[in-house]
């Protein structure tokens, strides 16, 4: 499937092809604590298929627990993260589902790290909610 998206600030543009089966949920602490929300969505892009189309984002390079080294691509302006790839040969980029303007046509498949998942966040229907901010 082809898919486009942007940063907040559309400084940052790109494209990719993904199989649309392959959305995740990340409930790792790392993805907690650098997306500020008690997970990440994720789909990775086929091998060599992402493609900035716009702007240069600024990277940070995150050293898991294992020794993992992933390089953390986000808008230098807004700060949305965009994605995350291999240090050495950045042939498949993680994009994060947010910044996809076909989002709305990509659901989870599987979650990882449920390990790490906060109780609260399994069934949010129980919770009231609002078409809009109330």
């Amino acid at each position: 499937m082809y898919v486009n998206g942007k940063c907040h600030c559309g400084q940052i543009s790109f494209e990719a092809e993904i199989d649309p089966n392959k959305v995740n949920i990340c409930h790792c602490t790392d993805c907690q604590t650098m997306s500020g929300a008690p997970y990440r969505v994720t789909v990775p892009s086929l091998e060599n298929t992402f493609k900035l189309t716009s702007g240069r984002p600024s990277t940070y390079l995150k050293v898991a627990a294992s020794g993992a080294k992933r390089v953390q691509g986000f808008c230098p302006n807004c700060g949305t993260a965009v994605y995350a790839t291999t240090e050495l040969n950045q042939k498949i980029f993680g994009i994060r589902l947010g910044t996809l303007a076909q989002k709305l046509e990509l659901a989870p498949s599987k979650r990882i790290w449920a390990s790490s998942s906060l109780s609260w966040c399994e069934d949010l229907t129980k919770l009231p909610a609002c078409p809009g901010q109330p």
